[in-house]
């Protein structure tokens, strides 16, 4: 296959440049070496096994963890918008449906300032938008997961972010939140906003993702979802997670997949349209 990235970074502006990012946590690594732009309005699918990586890149672009080498660049001026995975977030805090969706808000408006008739109705809207018009006043703890996945989405569409990232939105609810919420997802997609999304099931992928990012500890292969889940690189990254050893220190300088290490200086294996 060719390389396109040459091509396409000469006429697509870039949301997300990674110049050799390596993310991870007391100096052992869970993104390794990741190089490649995300181009302004592309609809990424962020893929792989188990402890893969694919949080922790959430996290580094987030800017919730700072790159242990190389850098993650987000476009001047670009508003971002990040939902975590459900399992990360305190569901016994005493707030209301209307308390969560409105700290979407505060970018714009602080914690402490004062909310707009304009404030509301994009509440109001987004609560609609998410099919919970008339849970306004409930508890978030009385909430079921594909419930409370609908008013996090709320949340992020009052946000109104330019760049969005979703960990995982789609674990644990049931299938017609998942329809609506793709339904969601590709609206953004068709405002050219810029949406990543962890997601596990590789059938939602192949059917309404164009590009994937596949990650095994470091970049597989990037490009069209269709070639990028192609059953040799599937196979590849399940062999270098499986190679991969937990206690090695950062980096060591020849290390490959088969080594100790389970660190590869390879790039070969990212296929075109790495961007």
């Amino acid at each position: 296959m060719p390389d396109l990235t040459k091509d396409v970074s000469s006429v697509v502006q870039a949301c997300l440049n990674f110049t050799d990012l390596t993310l991870g946590y007391d100096r052992h690594p869970a993104v390794h070496h990741l190089n490649g732009k995300v181009a302004k309005g592309s609809l990424l699918a962020v893929v792989g096994g188990n402890g893969s990586g694919k949080s922790t890149l959430m996290k580094g672009i987030a800017g919730l963890l700072k790159p242990m080498g190389g850098t993650c660049s987000i476009a001047a001026g670009t508003r971002l918008a990040y939902l975590p995975q459900q399992s990360e977030l305190d569901r016994t805090f005493p707030a209301r449906v209307i308390d969560l969706v409105s700290l979407g808000l505060w970018p714009r408006r602080g914690l402490l300032g004062r909310h707009r008739a304009e404030d509301r109705e994009a509440v109001s809207r987004a609560l609609v938008a998410v099919g919970l018009e008339g849970f306004e006043k409930r508890a978030i703890d009385t909430l079921s997961g594909g419930q409370m996945q609908r008013a996090l989405f709320a949340r992020v569409l009052v946000q109104d972010a330019d760049l969005i990232l979703l960990d995982e939105p789609f674990n644990a609810v049931d299938e017609q939140t998942i329809l609506d919420l793709i339904g969601l997802v590709t609206i953004w997609h068709g405002e050219e906003r810029t949406v990543l999304v962890v997601v596990h099931d590789l059938d939602l992928v192949r059917a309404y993702f164009p590009e994937t990012l596949l990650l095994a500890r470091h970049p597989v292969a990037w490009g069209p979802s269709r070639q990028t889940l192609s059953q040799e690189n599937l196979l590849g990254a399940r062999h270098y997670r499986e190679a991969w050893n937990e206690n090695a220190p950062w980096c060591a300088a020849e290390a490959s997949v088969h080594g100790s290490h389970g660190h590869s200086h390879h790039q070969d294996r990212v296929k075109a349209g790495a961007r």
